[in-house]
């Protein structure tokens, strides 16, 4: 099941023509994915100061399909759709919340990293043990 984040487009969220600037389509799908973190009771700054490791995206990719405007109240899901020992793959979808139009998709490659040498380190266990049991019950 998808994590789902509420997000309110602000005006600061738009470009001159009145729509969402394509860049903040992935600050959408960031808050959504710490969220969900979050939700399964993983703060990044606590992974940061107890684990030594940090999440980092790699990769992102965005189909932008329709446009957002200003004052859209907006559905940000988040979903595991794939994952190694030290990254994972998390597929985004976000859709207009009046309609359930669908406005972009994307796929975000996130690694885990040590936060001395930035170098990839394997998930931590309880983290990947969540994230397995999410991959199985797909």
């Amino acid at each position: 099941m998808p994590y789902q984040f509420p997000v309110q487009v602000y005006y600061e969220d738009t470009d001159a023509g009145g729509v969402v600037y394509y860049a903040n389509y992935l600050k959408f799908m960031e808050r959504s994915r710490t969220e969900w973190l979050r939700s399964l009771g993983f703060e990044q700054d606590v992974l940061m100061q107890d684990a030594g490791v940090m999440f980092a995206v790699k990769h992102a990719e965005a189909d932008y399909l329709r446009p957002a405007r200003f004052n859209d109240r907006l559905q940000v899901s988040s979903q595991l759709a794939g994952m190694g020992r030290a990254n994972m793959v998390i597929k985004h979808r976000i859709s207009r919340a009046a309609d359930a139009q669908l406005l972009c998709t994307g796929m975000v490659k996130i690694v885990c990293l040590g936060v001395d040498d930035f170098r990839p380190r394997p998930i931590p266990q309880p983290i990947f043990e969540i994230m397995e049991q999410m991959q199985d019950a797909e």
